[in-house]
């Protein structure tokens, strides 16, 4: 049974996200590593999901993932982070030939109940959801991505970055990823009539 939790769960990488999606219901973002630190786009993401629905971050336990750590809790406001840890734990991912260089293991590579331990320990002090969000959303669908013609139809890859551009998002954003972000920034209503106004 997995956790469900309102904030966004901000990783490391995509090894991390896959491992954290067995284990969480939320949406879950990576920094692609230090990747963060130019990518514009991607920080203007965090900075809208931890306005919405706050942000946890669970990196590594190395220099690299405190680095990483402090970088999006400057950049996002501390009012909005929740900070989880996992614990340094000598080793090295069964993935990789060699050890980190610090020798430890990443999130992907700790048992399920320390990643939930820290997860959980992290959320008691998270407030409710923001006031003034409604209590059941019409939540946006792949059925609505489809009719606003930004997945599945013909120019629908050119007419999603076209949106993506306009909306300061990541350009590469997967149709899973894309729902995930829409649904987490915007209304439905609000969305409708924004895309109807597109040529």
């Amino acid at each position: 049974m997995k956790l469900t939790i309102r904030p966004a769960v901000i990783v490391e990488g995509r090894y991390d996200a896959a491992r954290l999606a067995n284990l969480v219901d939320t949406m879950i973002l990576t920094t692609d590593g230090f990747a963060i630190f130019k990518d514009k786009a991607r920080q203007n993401l965090f900075k809208q999901t931890a306005r919405a629905r706050g942000l946890v971050i669970l990196t590594d336990s190395d220099a690299a993932g405190f680095k990483i750590r402090h970088f999006v809790t400057n950049l996002v406001g501390a009012a909005y982070v929740r900070q989880a840890y996992v614990p340094a734990i000598a080793g090295k991912e069964s993935r990789k030939a060699e050890p980190g260089k610090e020798g430890l293991l990443g999130v992907e590579g700790v048992r399920d109940e320390l990643i939930l331990q820290g997860l959980q320990t992290a959320l008691a002090s998270v407030p409710d959801s923001p006031q003034g969000v409604p209590e059941n959303p019409r939540l946006i669908t792949y059925t609505d991505l489809y009719e606003w013609g930004i997945s599945g139809t013909a120019n629908s890859a050119e007419r999603r970055r076209a949106l993506l551009c306009r909306l300061g998002l990541p350009p590469r954003l997967s149709k899973k990823e894309l729902l995930s972000v829409l649904n987490t920034l915007y209304t439905y209503e609000s969305l409708d009539a924004d895309l109807r106004r597109m040529p």
